[in-house]
């Protein structure tokens, strides 16, 4: 009896990219895919912190490079995608966000989280994409949004409408590139502890308030994601495109 074959969730030969890989979620990212055989770039806006995280994985026996760069300057972002070799993988993960009601947004605010959430991931993304084109590359892009895509929640217009908008993106993006062979996915998490979030958490109430929605009973951690992001990078997700894998421990099925 011929029995069917897992397909692979090795990533050898593959050129990976990781927005805001210095630390936290894109960090752990980054590592899931080299650990998975991908070369996997990082790049984010601080040099020292890419560079050490470059210089830890590739000790741990794994191929990273580090690039400075910062995704909300298009004109940077298309010098970055000029004149090297074309990516297998994107992981859109730099973001940001500005939590307070909406009668105290400012136009900056606005501005500062949807430039960076949505437009910066729109524009890497296009890069990316063309030149996995040119290339004639059959490939995954994979976009962090949040759980707030899904559901409302208080205090998080901005970020709610940032991430809203990122995954009617990626559902457009995965009928445009269908036909190329190239796939688009979100990722969507519920809160996870990071150096960023930590202090968030240090407030009882809130901690209180998030676990009360998170119905398997803990905040999640970086490591929560990294199967997801793997399996949406690799061949085991062939047929996976223009949706969401939403990491969220119940949170939106309440």
């Amino acid at each position: 009896m011929d029995l069917p074959r897992t397909p692979s969730f090795r990533l050898d030969g593959r050129r990976a990219l990781v927005t805001g890989a210095g630390r936290g979620i894109g960090l752990a990212l980054a590592v899931a895919l080299a650990e998975a055989g991908a070369e996997v770039t990082l790049a984010a806006r601080t040099a020292s912190e890419i560079e050490d995280a470059a210089a830890a994985i590739r000790a741990a026996g794994h191929k990273a490079d580090s690039a400075v760069l910062d995704v909300s300057d298009t004109g940077a972002v298309a010098a970055f995608f000029t004149g090297r070799p074309a990516f297998h993988v994107l992981i859109n993960n730099a973001g940001t966000n500005r939590p307070k009601p909406l009668w105290d947004v400012s136009e900056a605010d606005y501005d500062a989280v949807l430039d960076l959430n949505l437009k910066a991931a729109f524009f890497v993304a296009q890069a990316c994409v063309k030149a996995m084109l040119a290339a004639g590359i059959r490939g995954s892009l994979i976009h962090i949004g949040s759980q707030m895509g899904h559901v409302g929640g208080p205090n998080r217009s901005l970020y709610c409408a940032s991430k809203w908008a990122m995954e009617g993106m990626n559902k457009a993006f995965a009928l445009d590139l269908a036909p190329h062979g190239i796939r688009s996915n979100t990722i969507a998490p519920t809160f996870i502890e990071t150096p960023l979030t930590k202090p968030f958490f240090e407030d009882e109430a809130f901690r209180a308030s998030v676990l009360a929605k998170i119905k398997l009973g803990r905040i999640g951690s970086v490591e929560d994601l990294m199967g997801a992001a793997l399996f949406l990078a690799s061949d085991a997700s062939a047929l996976v495109t223009g949706t969401s894998i939403v990491v969220d421990g119940g949170w939106t099925a309440d």
